[in-house]
């Protein structure tokens, strides 16, 4: 059982404490014994899982299935965390339930709200959000990917790629221009996996597997209904949804470092060398130090930003990106010093560590890369606060 100390901090209440220690329960039983042999098939049964047992129902509103009346980040980051220390393949599917449906959950027509999100919420529809691009990464404004209205459709032409959830999902948030004129000129879409037009054309095989590849648009047909809030709101969409999703990427990152220093913890207390144990050498001592002021601090940045948003933040665009930075790069930093630690067992296929070690790399990528984040905070120091 890893440390909860943390749940007693005044950024929880009771309804927390309690989601939290249900949330662990449930994953020490349902994903202890994870395999990712299959991870198309895996990825689909462990969205019906989330959604049998409850989680999904806390990335939808209230008014469509939700836990509570509004997203509550707090513990969509509670979740994220117990989530990543079990299993990074769970985290994934349970956060792209919420990345995929929030575009719709915060800007949708009530029409759409009510066509999607009662399946999100129950795990019967598997959801993707589809914003990069092979030249539209980092620089969301670059997005190439168009889409021209006529009569009552939209039609969509280009390409999406790493695109999480990408030949299993039932539906897509899509980003698209509508116009010219940069950022303003994007708008959203929602596209079923079933619309003509629409394949997928390759697979991505990563370090950590999970499904990801590469969308192709090809005339495809789209309800004009199906758009997202306005025409040209896409960048503002997008970025809101981020604003929202960044605590709880720094979330997971937490819960692959709290898993790490555990493990390292015990392996350290277990192995012996030159006549004792590893933790009686002052360095690994130093080691362990290290880590866990890492975890710690993670905690502070990612459950103060995921606080101030429930607390009423409008935007929380520096503690989100202040709570990605550190986070994911701290729990990089915990993760190889528990390899370390291991020695030549760490490196071994198989063993919890390697594994950790190949999950958390991506964290320092997706939703913002780390330089990104470095250049949004240091945007929002330099521009002043009342401005």
């Amino acid at each position: 059982m890893p440390d909860r100390s943390f749940l007693r901090w005044p950024f929880f209440d009771e309804d927390h404490r309690r989601l939290a220690e249900e949330a662990e329960v449930w994953a020490g039983r349902e994903l202890a014994a994870a395999s990712d042999d299959d991870v198309d098939r895996r990825a689909r049964e462990l969205v019906r899982s989330l959604g049998s047992a409850g989680w999904v129902r806390h990335v939808v509103p209230g008014s469509h299935g939700g836990a509570r009346a509004a997203v509550d980040v707090r513990g969509v980051c509670l979740l994220r965390e117990v989530f990543a220390r079990h299993d990074g393949l769970a985290d994934a599917a349970f956060a792209m339930q919420g990345l995929g449906s929030l575009p719709i959950s915060l800007f949708g027509s009530p029409a759409l709200r009510d066509r999607y999100l009662p399946e999100v919420a129950t795990g019967k529809r598997v959801c993707a959000f589809a914003l990069s691009e092979p030249e539209a990464g980092s620089d969301v404004a670059a997005v190439r990917a168009t889409a021209r209205r006529e009569g009552d459709s939209y039609v969509l032409d280009g390409t999406k790629t790493w695109i999480s959830n990408a030949g299993i999902a039932d539906q897509y948030v899509v980003f698209a221009r509508t116009a010219d004129g940069g950022a303003k000129g994007l708008s959203a879409f929602v596209v079923d996996a079933d619309a003509r037009g629409l394949d997928v054309v390759e697979r991505i095989r990563v370090i950590a597997p999970h499904p990801l590849g590469t969308l192709r648009f090809d005339r495809c047909r789209v309800p004009a209904d199906r758009l997202v809030g306005s025409e040209g709101e896409g960048f503002r969409i997008a970025m809101a949804t981020l604003d929202l999703f960044r605590p709880t990427v720094g979330a997971a990152a937490l819960g692959f470092a709290r898993r790490a220093l555990d493990e390292a913890v015990a392996r350290v207390k277990a192995r012996t060398q030159f006549g004792q144990t590893l933790d009686r050498f002052q360095l690994v001592q130093e080691r362990i130090a290290q880590m866990a002021l890492d975890v710690d601090a993670s905690a502070l940045l990612v459950y103060r930003a995921a606080w101030a948003k429930d607390s009423g933040a409008e935007r929380i665009t520096r503690e989100a990106s202040m709570a990605k930075l550190f986070a994911t790069e701290a729990a990089q930093r915990v993760a190889d010093t528990a390899v370390q630690l291991y020695g030549g067992l760490g490196v071994t296929q198989g063993v919890a560590v390697e594994r950790l070690y190949r999950e958390v790399r991506a964290l320092r990528i997706y939703e913002g890369t780390s330089e990104i984040q470095s250049l949004v905070i240091a945007g929002q120091v330099l521009q002043p606060r009342d401005a």
